[in-house]
């Protein structure tokens, strides 16, 4: 029976085969949906059509930028195209107004904060400096180790608390009757002993000076003549003899001339200039300023972007007679005393000098540390020795050239002091400012008298004082020259506006003809305008330089003669 068992079928022995085969191989799983990552059904995030423009509930923000179908791309990062920018790695964060001060005034009162780009901070408490690294908190670890991570309002043990008697005192409030001085009263407006100390460290020392006045009001007046004599200042005599066959030098008026140059000025009817009379070309750049010599106008006081101040000859040869030589960038502006015998310039390398006209030796240097704009004397008599000085920190800053010291303070203006004009018999004086104010003071009390302010100013880079004394002819930016009284008021002349040139933000000076009859300015293109005083009409436009004219200068004793100066390095004599 053994061979009936062991017959079959060649299809039972195929499907023996088989299933030995079975028996003994792994078979494979094919997945025809490959799993995307995430189970809808137990991820919890909610999910919405693409095509929904409102959502009812709070998606985060991973749940928005989601693919819609598939998984999503390795190979993009949509964080990092956001948080790389040019200057460095951005990452937003979010703190509470609350807990923003209450980390603010743990730091000011302990020394260290809570770190904000963490969300919780471990218990510091018992761990050492060394091991604070990570922990959630900056500034002094070490206190925050000592304290325990504490913050303003929660409490502190009697042993860990500071020490109460190493805190700063209050200064003494001084005394009634004392204006000035240590003991001048300050109420309860007295600060407390080293307030300077602590100030944050990687300031210039400008911002420093102000976190002082800021702190100290009292010692707010801290402006100092900081120049230091450096002793490099030179000069050159450019004539045949520095004195004649009388012992003269060139700053005695000369007498052998047809005009009476120590006469009053305005004596003569004036009139307008029509030709060119004398070139003088000695600058190898721009030319700033010029200024005649008082009284007599015989010299010309020019300063250039050269670094140069110069002095020419009006009459005789008319040639150059000296150089002042000590400046290391562009003259701004100059300015006469008096009788002439001493000038200032004013120069971008934050220098003020004094110059002796006659010898050309240096007798003083002034600075603060800032941009000298403008200078002027005071023209009293009695007070001669007293110059203003405009500064970039918008300051007017009064120094004393005898000795050197800053003896007043004007700081009020919201912008670089452009002009300071003296009026009223030199009682005021008015300033201008690139705040586009103009403001009114009282010499030697700073405290503005008179503030002209309105919506439609602009800026005025320039004044000039009219030979009556009575108004002020101010250029303005937007191409157009207002006049206002001299006198108390201060208040505009509506009737009285020029304009027809174009001065395009330079700071072209007006000038006056000695009788008052005509006033004329330079513009933009090198141009001379002449306007009539009465009738304010255009009476003649001069083509007078290459470049913009800075400055017109009409001299006192002549009709008709009138110097201009311009950035092409040339001053020109009309007549």
């Amino acid at each position: 029976m053994d061979f009936i068992n062991n017959y079959g079928s060649s299809d039972e022995e195929d499907n023996s085969t088989v299933d030995n085969t079975k028996s003994t191989s792994t078979l494979m799983t094919v997945n025809s949906a490959p799993d995307t990552g995430f189970d809808i059904s137990t991820s919890g995030h909610l999910y919405t059509a693409p095509t929904a423009t409102e959502l009812t509930v709070n998606v985060t923000y991973d749940d928005l930028n989601r693919p819609t179908l598939g998984p999503e791309n390795p190979f993009q990062d949509r964080r990092l195209a956001t948080q790389n920018v040019v200057n460095g790695h951005v990452e937003q964060q979010a703190i509470s107004e609350m807990d923003f001060r209450t980390q603010h005034r743990t730091f000011e009162t302990y020394g260290y904060a809570r770190d904000p780009s963490l969300g919780t901070a471990t218990n510091l408490a018992g761990q050492t400096g060394q091991g604070l690294m990570g922990t959630g908190y900056v500034g002094n670890l070490e206190v925050a180790a000592k304290l325990g991570g504490v913050s303003i309002y929660d409490r502190v043990s009697q042993d860990l608390r500071p020490n109460r008697d190493a805190r700063n005192k209050r200064e003494s409030k001084g005394k009634l009757d004392e204006v000035e001085g240590p003991d001048a009263y300050k109420g309860p407006w007295a600060g407390y002993e080293d307030d300077n100390v602590g100030i944050a460290t990687g300031l210039n020392q400008e911002q420093i000076e102000d976190v002082q006045a800021i702190i100290n009001p009292a010692k707010a007046l801290t402006t100092k003549n900081i120049a230091q004599e450096t002793h490099t200042e030179s000069t050159i005599f450019h004539g045949a003899s520095e004195r004649d066959y009388l012992g003269r030098t060139y700053m005695a008026v000369p007498q052998d001339i047809d005009v009476n140059l120590l006469g009053e000025s305005g004596e003569q009817e004036c009139f307008v200039p029509k030709k060119l009379i004398h070139t003088w070309d000695g600058h190898e750049k721009g030319v700033s300023s010029i200024k005649f010599f008082p009284k007599s106008a015989h010299l010309l006081l020019s300063g250039g972007m050269d670094n140069k101040v110069k002095i020419w000859d009006v009459y005789h040869d008319r040639s150059l007679l000296r150089s002042y030589i000590g400046h290391t960038k562009t003259v701004r502006d100059i300015a006469f005393n008096n009788d002439g015998t001493k000038f200032l310039s004013a120069s971008y390398d934050r220098n003020v000098k004094l110059w002796d006209t006659e010898t050309g030796q240096c007798i003083r240097t002034f600075s603060t540390g800032r941009l000298p704009y403008c200078v002027t004397f005071n023209p009293d008599k009695s007070k001669n020795n007293v110059f203003l000085a405009g500064y970039s920190d918008k300051k007017i800053v009064q120094f004393d050239t005898n000795t050197g010291e800053i003896i007043q303070e004007y700081d009020q203006h919201l912008g670089a002091v452009n002009t300071i004009t003296f009026v009223d018999d030199n009682r005021r004086f008015i300033t201008t400012s690139d705040d586009k104010t103009m403001r009114a003071w009282e010499y030697d009390i700073p405290v503005v008298i008179k503030y002209i302010a309105e919506p439609d100013m602009y800026a005025i880079p320039a004044v000039t004082l009219s030979p009556n004394k009575k108004w002020l002819a101010c250029q303005s930016l937007d191409n157009q020259i207002l006049i206002y009284g001299a006198r108390d008021k201060f208040r505009m002349n509506r009737k009285k506006r020029f304009a027809g040139h174009l001065i395009a933000g330079y700071a072209c000076k007006p000038g006056f003809s000695p009788d008052g009859r005509f006033i004329s300015s330079g513009d933009s293109n090198g141009n001379v305008w002449f306007w009539d005083w009465k009738s304010c009409k255009i009476l003649k436009k001069l083509k007078a330089h290459d470049k913009v004219v800075t400055n017109t200068e009409w001299h006192p004793h002549e009709s008709s003669k009138l110097a201009t100066c311009s950035w092409d390095g040339l001053i020109k004599y009309w007549d």
